[in-house]
């Protein structure tokens, strides 16, 4: 039973020590390679191996794989176990299908992983879709290498920090709000870009110079002309689709009556307020809710005091 909201959040659950240290011990990819007690977590186009049972991602000898696109270092187990704690883990990314098993999609399975290896999915294909759009520096326009266990890149010749020129992983910040209307009904919205019947509550990306608080206020009116007040912190998960961590937030509209909807007619098409009731009485033959590995779902089910059976 989660203890708080973070509690509540697939992708904020993690056991891994990211062991920074040791990124920039010279060789540390090949000595982790070479070694038969690393453990490595496979990704192939995006999807993670899954263990032979089905339970959890798979970890496995680096020599029972093909040399990869990309490897990276993505730190060593803190849990007793199989592996054992302190057990190297890294990160191998293929482009094409050089592996053969089963494979998990964060987005759908991550709600249903354990807290390793939500934590440790995340972090791998987050650094992997940075990588595959990183390949030149910002700064000049140079092709870059990866360098530090693969948390840096940086044009040929210019590996030492020194030189100015490394580019690091980049994370975009968005906020993701409930908002509550003076009778304590929640706003779900239907984006243009989703079929009938898919809602969610708002989300939007932060601006420059802007506070969390400020792009809640702003989204919310730019998409459905509504003011809101206070602004309550949450929590934030990472939401790697390609380099996102989602903000939480549930924000009240200041008054006592009832606030009228104006959905901006592009990015969001439909929006009403919902009771509680009225989203009990709701099923997925009515609305399809986000899905249980969001963050979407879980400011939802705060709002509604519980959880709401089946997947919508």
């Amino acid at each position: 039973m989660p203890q708080g909201f973070t509690d509540a959040l697939p992708l904020a659950r993690s056991t891994l020590d990211r062991d920074a240290a040791a990124r920039d011990r010279p060789g540390v990819l090949e000595a982790a390679w070479a070694d038969p007690a690393t453990r490595v977590a496979v990704l192939q186009r995006g999807l993670a191996l899954l263990a032979a049972d089905g339970d959890g991602l798979a970890l496995v000898p680096p020599a029972t794989l093909p040399e990869p696109a990309l490897l990276l270092y993505l730190g060593r187990t803190t849990e007793e176990g199989d592996p054992p704690a302190g057990t190297v883990v890294l990160g191998a990314a293929y482009d094409d299908e050089a592996v053969e098993g089963e494979w998990a999609d964060l987005r759908l399975d991550g709600a249903r992983l354990g807290a390793r290896d939500a934590g440790l999915f995340a972090e791998l294909l987050g650094l992997a879709n940075w990588h595959r759009a990183g390949g030149f520096s910002p700064r000049t326009g140079a092709p870059t290498l990866p360098g530090r266990g693969g948390w840096v890149r940086h044009p040929d010749g210019f590996a030492a920090e020194s030189s100015g020129q490394h580019v690091f992983p980049r994370t975009d910040p968005a906020v993701i709000m409930g908002v509550v209307d003076p009778l304590d009904r929640l706003l779900l919205a239907r984006n243009g870009a989703w079929p009938e019947g898919r809602v969610s509550v708002l989300a939007g990306f932060v601006e420059p110079g802007e506070s969390f608080e400020t792009a809640v206020r702003r989204e919310v009116l730019e998409e459905v002309g509504v003011r809101v007040g206070g602004c309550e912190y949450l929590g934030s998960q990472p939401w790697p689709f390609p380099a996102s961590v989602m903000i939480g937030f549930l924000a009240r509209v200041d008054g006592d009556a009832a606030v009228e909807l104006h959905p901006d007619g592009e990015e969001i098409r439909e929006a009403r307020w919902w009771s509680r009731e009225d989203l009990a009485a709701a099923s997925g033959d009515t609305i399809r809710l986000p899905g249980r590995t969001s963050i979407a779902r879980a400011i939802i089910e705060h709002w509604y005091g519980g959880r709401l059976e089946g997947d919508w």
